[in-house]
């Protein structure tokens, strides 16, 4: 019962940091002043887009299990290293670049660049044999539900609280990858 617990709350914790770069680029995104059916659209979306990356990166991550694999599990490790280092950067430069309006394509691509980290953790739970749905489910709903939570809050706020979310997302990120790769 504990390990079911541990794994739960493991699962929800990698969900939460995954959620932040959505939330961080919510909070930028919410600044645009976007009516409220826009942003239950948008968090509909990238949740959506939380749920089918982690699912393709989930059968990538079992059929490199299969074929590879200890090797496949350093691997893993090594995408959840790569990726917490890419957030806590990409949280330190200026984010006048990573402006798209959300609005037809431009939300699609959005919802695809805030998703993308989900495809290579997906990767790496599919490696390590991960309850498919339990992934899935909440990927999703911390996905949606951050995605909301930027855009409210980024309506309301300034901008400084994007950079440390993400940076905090990164850093649990991190830490994954790290206890992966140093089994303790």
């Amino acid at each position: 019962m504990a390990a079911i617990i541990g794994e739960i709350f493991t699962l929800c914790v990698v969900a939460f940091a995954l959620g932040m770069d959505a939330f961080s680029v919510g909070l930028g995104m919410g600044m645009i002043k976007l009516r409220l059916k826009q942003i239950f659209k948008i968090g509909i979306l990238i949740g959506l887009f939380h749920v089918w990356m982690p699912l393709l990166g989930i059968i990538a991550g079992r059929f490199l299990s299969d074929k590879f694999g200890q090797f496949a599990g350093y691997a893993g490790g090594i995408l959840l290293l790569a990726l917490g280092l890419q957030m806590i950067w990409s949280s330190l430069k200026p984010d006048e670049s990573r402006m798209i309006t959300p609005v037809g394509f431009g939300l699609i691509l959005f919802a695809l660049s805030v998703s993308l980290d989900s495809f290579s953790v997906g990767l790496t739970l599919g490696i390590y044999k991960a309850k498919m749905a339990a992934v899935l489910i909440s990927f999703g709903l911390a996905a949606t539900i951050l995605t909301w939570a930027g855009l409210l809050v980024g309506r309301k706020v300034q901008g400084w609280l994007g950079t440390y979310s993400e940076a905090l997302g990164g850093s649990i990120l991190l830490g994954f990858g790290l206890k992966l790769l140093l089994p303790i």
